[in-house]
């Protein structure tokens, strides 16, 4: 009797598990107004993880400079690739999140790590469709602080107060992983089959080069030269530099692209620190001198087109490149809301779901 008693209980306690997925990505102002960009900014300079520098510094930087003039100017820039529908990226991201969400058999939500919607409203939506355990789904190919490790601190920090019956499964930086190497390649494949160009340009978000030595797990393989990233080491599991290049690497090797017809940069950093080098706008501005006369620009760092993408490289440095005597210019979408892509993203949570394979 006792043991009916313990089986019964054991698979009660199986059956109240029930898995779900949020999916969470940047985020962007509520509008392009200068009123509605200062928060946001705010609210995302602010990150500890974003300018990890001691919190009385941050808020004189950031409060008592950046704050000043960056709101207007960032609102201009938003104003020119606002969409009737709103931001880029929470478009993109919504009709992502729609294609997916119809693949799928278990509850999802959608999340923002800075604006709106947030990751407590995502995960309240979960909770109360009876989610007890949350696949964590970080919207980054690459490891990052500044991105995949905020929104895990974050969610953990609100699941603990808000939710501690929750469990969650994080989604590795999954950079390296054939499906998703295989979309990004087609993805460019696809964007250049009628652009005949002379050159293509990897731009990935910048970085400070403090942060890849803030997260190297051994406390010394990170030398940012030109070995570290391709010597095997347990440092390259968090190594955002580290795993652009290895995007890149594979991308090229599967697109069968010679050496000397593309390279790497970083792009959109900020004053004041030393950010991962090449930067993009210097590279970009030489290389019609070089005899780079059509150019193509993907920016895997993204799987949504945002400012960075829609105004920074297809609107300024396409400008820029023409005017120090380029002819064309192409910037290669994100992979955004495509269907194969959302086809991949919907497979690995079902593997998750049904504990074919961990994530």
């Amino acid at each position: 009797m006792i043991v009916v008693i313990l089986s019964d209980f054991r698979l009660s306690t199986f059956d109240c598990i029930m898995k779900g997925a949020l999916l969470v990505n940047l985020g962007s102002p509520k509008s392009p107004d200068a009123k509605d960009v200062k928060p946001y900014l705010d609210e995302f300079l602010m990150d500890k993880y974003v300018i990890d520098v001691p919190f009385l510094l941050r808020a004189f930087l950031v409060r008592g400079i950046i704050l000043r003039k960056r709101p207007e100017k960032s609102a201009e820039a938003y104003k020119k690739i606002w969409w009737d529908e709103g931001s880029p990226l929470i478009v993109l991201s919504k009709r992502m999140f729609a294609k997916v969400n119809q693949q799928v058999d278990i509850p999802m939500a959608l999340a923002m790590r800075y604006g709106q919607p947030s990751i407590l409203s995502g995960l309240q939506e979960l909770h109360d469709k009876g989610v007890t355990e949350v696949l964590l789904f970080p919207l980054y190919p690459q490891h990052a602080m500044a991105s995949t490790v905020t929104i895990e601190v974050l969610a953990e920090e609100l699941r603990k107060k808000h939710f501690p019956q929750m469990k969650f499964t994080n989604v590795p930086a999954f950079y390296n992983r054939p499906d998703y190497i295989r979309e990004l390649a087609n993805s460019i494949k696809k964007s250049l089959e009628f652009f005949e160009y002379d050159h293509l340009l990897f731009s990935y978000h910048g970085i400070p080069e403090r942060h890849i030595r803030k997260t190297d797990v051994t406390k010394s393989h990170c030398k940012i030269d030109g070995s570290c990233c391709n010597t095997p080491s347990p440092a390259h599991e968090f190594c955002y530099r580290h795993q652009c290049y290895e995007t890149t690497r594979q991308v090229v090797e599967l697109l069968e692209i010679p050496e000397g017809k593309y390279s790497q940069t970083f792009q959109s950093r900020l004053a004041g620190d030393k950010w991962l080098e090449p930067y993009t706008d210097i590279e970009i501005n030489k290389m019609p001198e070089k005899g780079i006369k059509k150019l193509a620009v993907v920016t895997p760092a993204f799987v949504a087109d945002c400012l960075e993408t829609l105004e920074e490289i297809a609107m300024e440095a396409n400008h820029q490149f023409k005017l120090n005597g380029g002819e064309e210019f192409l910037a290669i979408p994100c992979l955004n809301d495509g269907d194969d892509w959302c086809k991949t993203v919907a497979g690995w949570i079902n593997q998750w779901a049904t504990a074919e394979i961990p994530v």
